[in-house]
């Protein structure tokens, strides 16, 4: 078993806490390129993660 699955989760995750914090600066601060950087990075982590998922699942079948 690998650690590929756990990688791209926390990566996943950072990425999304990183665009959660850019989309709302862009907000509060009416900068609208800020903002559509935020929520490219959150969708990016929501991608990374659901991969990070699936490297689980391939990794668990190898291991029975």
């Amino acid at each position: 078993m690998t650690n590929s699955g756990f990688s791209d989760k926390v990566k996943g995750t950072v990425n999304k806490v990183k665009g959660e914090v850019k989309d709302q600066f862009g907000n509060a601060t009416d900068n609208m390129s800020l903002q559509a950087e935020g929520k490219i990075d959150k969708l990016k982590g929501k991608v990374q993660e659901k991969v990070g998922e699936l490297k689980d699942r391939f990794d668990h079948k190898d291991d029975k």
